[in-house]
């Protein structure tokens, strides 16, 4: 098959998918949020539109069937519908307009502009609901991506097109590490996804946390936690087909989402809308067959390649919880942030011991490795005897390795610490890495750099 033959298949089978606009139908009734149309032979994820008597028309999406009916959520509020209104589709295929003006950048979650400057000319269209790369397409993760977070390029190392999940609580600095990721990384785009994010942070970020310079290099897509479930499940799609656009491109992008819990809620509130019966925790099944759906498609291709960084809001900081589960189960490795350590003033938050990169070892010198893990050792030994070290029961020489690591305690506080305002070259975390390892300690020195001696004792 020639190249043009190929082009012409690949549009015909996009032709395809889309229908005629014009065909129409009427409501005949509404449930709570869910709009039942007679008449519409719409297709799932369509758009569609509401003529109201007394008001602008309302945009809605197609989210189910049954017999003759069509269920429709909307993308605004209800007020104004009645019985026989005409519904209208518009768009069998969700698609939006994209180009590289979108740098710099607010957007909503229909792809529209809001950050009150002059629209501008996006000359190509990407589908919302595109298919993921097959897994025989995609190249092997081998080139590591600068964060400019010491505590990640050292103990957490990213690669390019990896995908990794930061779980925390409310509050512990989820949005302060996005930011900081947003302006220190070494990738060339960024695509910063809000989804259900509380109207009065959102500005705070944009200005506070991302700043002007790491705007000038992002697109920010916001769908606000007041806005219809439909948009806000719809801006993670978005966000992503923004950074496939980009990746396309022969660019690595750095996509981040906050957070895919919210994206699982609007799902969860979608799929009872139209009917779903509840599973787990009272989430429908389509939550947990959607996930995937949205988190395949970052990655790397021979292109370019789109590294995903997605925040998990955990509920009482239970990282064990189904959409925890569920994430952790995809992505390529986890970072937790921990409420204890951010209480201590300490950011980031990350807890070391708890989080891990898996594709690190294929991407990082046999050296780094073995100072990280050193490091990794002696920090679980420290936490193992703290509560006799805080007591002052523990007995200085009683173990070497815990003297080990009451001796590095203080230089690595410095280098897990790190102001939002701060980047780390790559260069240099390595060099402050193999620093931490060499410290001078008692004890036996065993292959590896571990000191080996008895359990620690109480006085």
């Amino acid at each position: 098959m020639t190249a043009i033959e190929f082009k012409l298949e690949s549009l015909s089978n996009h032709l395809d998918r889309i229908m005629s606009v014009g065909m129409t139908g009427s409501v005949l009734k509404t449930v709570g949020l869910t709009i039942s149309v007679s008449g519409l032979s719409a297709p799932l994820g369509a758009l569609c539109r509401i003529h109201r008597h007394n008001g602008k028309p309302l945009d809605a999406q197609v989210i189910g069937f049954h017999g003759e009916e069509t269920f429709l959520l909307s993308l605004g509020k209800l007020d104004g519908i009645r019985r026989g209104n005409r519904v209208e589709l518009v768009q069998s295929v969700p698609a939006l307009r994209v180009g590289d003006k979108l740098l710099g950048r607010i957007v909503n979650g229909r792809g529209e502009f809001i950050d009150q400057q002059p629209s501008a000319f996006l000359p190509h269209i990407a589908q919302v609901q595109a298919t993921p790369t097959s897994p025989l397409e995609r190249p092997r993760i081998d080139e590591v991506l600068e964060t400019g977070v010491r505590v990640i390029d050292g103990f957490l190392t990213c690669g390019k097109g990896q995908r990794l999940g930061i779980f925390a609580g409310s509050g512990v600095g989820k949005s302060t590490l996005m930011g900081q990721l947003a302006r220190s990384s070494s990738a060339d785009v960024n695509v910063v996804v809000l989804v259900g994010e509380r109207g009065r942070e959102v500005r705070e970020f944009l200005e506070r946390d991302l700043g002007p310079e790491g705007l000038k290099r992002s697109v920010v897509v916001v769908a606000t936690s007041d806005e219809p479930a439909v948009l806000r499940l719809q801006s993670a799609f978005l966000g992503t087909a923004i950074a496939e656009y980009f990746r396309d491109q022969g660019k690595d992008v750095l996509l981040m989402m906050d957070s895919v819990t919210r994206f699982a809620l609007a799902q969860r509130e979608i799929g009872l809308a139209a009917g779903e019966p509840p599973a787990t925790r009272g989430y429908p099944p389509s939550v947990f067959s959607l996930m995937p759906q949205l988190l395949e498609r970052s990655g790397r291709t021979n292109k370019g390649s789109i590294t995903g960084f997605y925040t998990v809001l955990v509920e009482g900081d239970d990282t064990n919880e189904p959409i925890s589960d569920t994430v952790r189960g995809i992505l390529d490795g986890h970072i937790v942030l921990s409420r204890k350590i951010a209480h201590e003033a300490h950011f980031p938050a990350i807890d070391v011991l708890e989080s891990i990169s898996r594709s690190m070892s294929d991407i990082t010198t046999p050296d780094h490795r073995q100072h990280a893990n050193n490091i990794r050792r002696l920090m679980a030994a420290y936490q193992q005897s703290e509560d006799l070290i805080n007591i002052g029961a523990y007995q200085q020489g009683t173990n070497p390795v815990v003297d080990s690591a009451i001796s590095l305690r203080g230089g690595l506080l410095k280098f897990l610490q790190q102001p939002p305002g701060e980047r780390t070259s790559w260069a240099d975390t390595q060099k402050q890495l193999k620093q931490l390892d060499t410290l001078p300690a008692s004890g036996t020195t065993l292959p590896g750099g571990m000191r080996q001696g008895a359990p620690p004792k109480m006085k």
